[in-house]
């Protein structure tokens, strides 16, 4: 059987305690952390806690070599472990098609995501989250500083009358990263470097930037974008959320929970 599991989005505590218990009952774990990773933890914290020895692969393990985790997957029970809630890449979800190619079991075991997350810190309802988008680092997609899908898609969110959620540029295995990163060759687009690139179109729209989602102390902001991209926010990860019109509810949710000034409200 090859078993997903979502670890959630922090640390080593922030799986479920049904993930936990699949983890516990492997007999191999692999993991990749390239499209996200646990800020608050190490893979050497996470096999201490759990018990179990992770074997991570790189992009190039899981997309174009997964036949190691096959391999033991047809003879073994192996977890395949990612940050947030598996099964949110479409590489996760090719994993799980090759498995059921070779006749393999596979499981889904769900954790917390980014996601649902950001509508929970922000106060924004889900229901009225259209489509999400990823921001690159500018040249990492051979255009301009902010690729047209993201502009496309942030206005037609907002002629729909519906909330963006940005996800921003993770970089792992990068030679040219700096102290931007958690590690070596890592690097982490910051939401007021994102609020600065989206500034260029939207310099006075309402934005809200959520840091650390499941630490203890998340950080929630909300404010115009060109006022965001002259603040701080801390550590990895963030994302930012474009917002529709808020409703009541959310228009008191986004002053009360992220300080959002009244006349942008």
């Amino acid at each position: 059987m090859l078993t997903f599991i979502g670890l959630g989005l922090y640390d080593e505590r922030s799986i479920t305690v049904e993930g936990r218990e699949a983890l516990a009952a492997a007999d191999r774990a692999f993991a990749e952390f390239y499209t996200s990773r646990l800020v608050g933890t190490t893979v050497e914290e996470l096999e201490t806690f759990h018990g179990i020895d992770i074997e991570v692969r790189d992009r190039a393990g899981v997309e174009q070599d997964p036949e190691p985790i096959l391999d033991a997957a047809e003879d073994e029970d192996v977890a395949f472990l990612t940050a947030g809630d598996t099964m949110i890449s479409t590489t996760h979800v090719d994993l799980r098609l090759r498995a059921h190619e070779r006749g393999i079991e596979t499981r889904v075991i769900h954790g917390v995501s980014a996601q649902s997350a950001a509508s929970g810190l922000t106060g924004l309802q889900n229901y009225r989250f259209g489509k999400a988008t990823t921001l690159p680092f500018p040249g990492a997609h051979g255009g301009g500083d902010v690729p047209d899908s993201v502009i496309e898609t942030v206005e037609a969110n907002r002629e729909r009358d519906l909330h963006t959620l940005v996800y921003l540029d993770i970089k792992v295995d990068d030679p040219t990263a700096d102290a931007a990163g958690l590690g070596e060759n890592e690097r982490y687009m910051t939401a007021d470097y994102a609020a600065e690139l989206l500034a260029e179109n939207w310099a006075d729209a309402l934005a809200v930037v959520v840091a650390r989602a499941g630490s203890p102390e998340p950080v929630v902001a909300a404010d115009r974008l060109s006022a965001l991209a002259d603040r701080e926010f801390g550590g990895p990860l963030h994302l930012l959320v474009v917002p529709a019109e808020p409703h009541h509810l959310e228009a008191e949710a986004l002053s009360s929970l992220a300080g959002a000034p009244a006349e942008l409200l």
